[in-house]
């Protein structure tokens, strides 16, 4: 009986992960799915690799015109920003209002669309 109860407690344990993983990566979606298509032609994240812009693998916390390799704007290099949820949102609102000298140019009006990719970003 005791190994029935071993075998049905891991069972139970292994199932709630699975759906932990898929909920997870099913809230990862919306966000992989913007970021490449919105992103994706400048940035890389599953690679180190820099292209029109720097790669964002570990953007969250990290300082502005860190990224080793890449040419940065002497704006963002002097920028003093810290990566965060906040800075992210609104750079990405208006990256030349926020960071005057800035190459990026992309712009990203809609709330949700920002949130979603900003939660990405911080997943990876």
């Amino acid at each position: 009986m005791r190994n029935f109860a071993v075998a049905f407690l891991t069972s139970i344990a292994t199932v709630a992960g699975a759906h932990v993983a898929a909920a997870q990566t099913a809230d990862a979606g919306p966000g992989q799915k913007l970021f490449q298509q919105r992103c994706g032609a400048c940035h890389q994240i599953a690679t180190a690799r820099n292209g029109v812009g720097p790669n964002l693998q570990n953007v969250m916390g990290s300082k502005a015109g860190s990224v080793e390799g890449f040419k940065y704007s002497e704006a963002l290099l002097n920028s003093g920003i810290t990566w965060s949820a906040e800075t992210l949102d609104t750079f990405l609102t208006n990256p030349g209002a926020m960071v005057r000298g800035t190459r990026m140019t992309q712009r990203f009006n809609k709330e949700d669309e920002r949130r979603a990719i900003i939660d990405y970003l911080a997943n990876r």
